[in-house]
């Protein structure tokens, strides 16, 4: 008899750390790494919002607060969706939480049961089909490709929808491909769920890094009333990984029962980092900051797609969102997990192979390109040296 809970076997790790680990065993020996694994902005958290956090501190306010967040924080998210989205939900809609992750954990806890299934992209975010698996649930991919500006289509899920899908997951911009779901796929997207009873799961951690146009989120259809949990945070776009902040947005229904999760598994939602997360969603200056990191992360994307595909072999799509280079390497005859060893061990780039994301990302790498555009075309430099030549 196995000494833990069987379920156990089927949840997955993160490659990204794992190639973390060892790029960092390397440079422990002396190696030059460049860095290009881990989803993470480069840049520090603003001085307006550490100084929230600070000033919190300073007043004390470090004690047990209300399990689902505090007031005026679900408060300040309610009109930031109304800002950005076009509608402003109740904050009996807002679950606050300890980043986006236990977003996801507690929205299929809360709806999937054992052998429902679950529409997920494929390559997409593993901790998707970690807890689908863990959760005895079946897990039904949508491929994206090239083709299709690796956009997830309504028309692919109304192939794969059955009677017993329970959930359809969406996350745009999209990691690790950069896609982004357009307006009127998204409303299709919608309507095949709400004509079957389907929920939605959208995961929008990278909703203010789109290049081109406004993002539009699916919760948009319905206000996150009726079938639509919408998932957000300030990770990314505030430069806030290790601060563990972020927000989930449904129907009242669902929320009501959702609570008792976080309760039950965290008491509450750290109290002075949600101070810095009012601070964050409502400062001028830091919104002026967010555009100005988004103009760099441009510069970067156009830079490492040119110099991508500038190399034998590789092809690359110009990423549309996110911070992610995602290039099709089939023309040089490797597979990806090959090509990611080779980059590493051989050259010092540290890279995901696309099959970190599921075997729908075979035939690609992800780059992250939150470095320095002279980390990037040094980058680029020992990759043209070493396939070109």
């Amino acid at each position: 008899m196995k000494p833990y809970a069987s379920s156990l076997d089927d949840m997955m790790g993160e490659a990204a750390f794992d190639v973390l680990a060892k790029a960092k065993a390397l440079e422990k020996k002396g190696r030059s790494v460049l860095h290009f694994e881990i989803g993470e902005p480069d840049f520090d958290t603003p001085k307006e919002i550490v100084n929230a956090a600070k000033h919190a501190l300073d007043e004390g306010f470090t004690h047990y607060v209300g399990f689902d967040g505090i007031q005026e924080l679900k408060d300040a998210v309610c009109e930031h969706v109304n800002e950005c989205l076009g509608y402003e939900p109740s904050t009996d809609q807002v679950i606050i939480l300890p980043g986006v992750k236990p977003g996801i954990f507690f929205s299929m806890l809360a709806l999937v049961n054992k052998g429902d299934e679950v529409i997920y992209p494929n390559p997409g975010f593993p901790t998707y089909l970690s807890l689908i698996r863990y959760l005895g649930a079946k897990d039904v991919p949508i491929y994206l490709n090239e083709r299709n500006d690796f956009e997830m289509r309504a028309d692919e899920i109304e192939n794969k929808i059955s009677a017993k899908t329970k959930l359809i997951i969406i996350n745009s911009p999209h990691n690790p491909t950069g896609g982004v779901c357009s307006k009127k796929g998204l409303e299709e997207i919608s309507a095949i769920a709400a004509e079957r009873g389907t929920w939605i799961l959208s995961d929008e951690i990278y909703s203010n890094m789109v290049y081109e146009g406004k993002h539009f989120s699916v919760s948009e259809v319905d206000q996150a009333r009726e079938r639509t949990i919408l998932i957000d945070g300030f990770s990314k776009s505030y430069a806030m990984t290790g601060w563990r902040l972020g927000w989930l947005v449904g129907p009242k229904r669902l929320v009501e029962r959702m609570r008792l999760l976080p309760l039950n598994a965290l008491s509450c939602t750290s109290s002075f980092t949600q101070r810095a997360g009012i601070e964050a969603l409502s400062n001028s200056e830091v919104k002026g900051w967010m555009k100005s990191m988004l103009d760099t992360f441009r510069k970067r994307r156009d830079t490492i797609v040119k110099g991508l595909n500038s190399i034998e072999g590789f092809k690359c799509h110009l990423p549309k969102g996110a911070f992610y280079a995602y290039p099709n390497v089939r023309k040089t005859g490797m597979k990806s997990g090959e090509i990611s060893d080779l980059l590493l061990n051989r050259l010092g780039v540290a890279t995901l192979p696309g099959t970190a994301f599921g075997e729908g990302g075979e035939g690609h790498l992800r780059f992250s390109y939150a470095s320095s555009l002279e980390v990037l075309r040094e980058a680029i430099g020992r990759m043209k040296k070493a396939f070109n030549e």
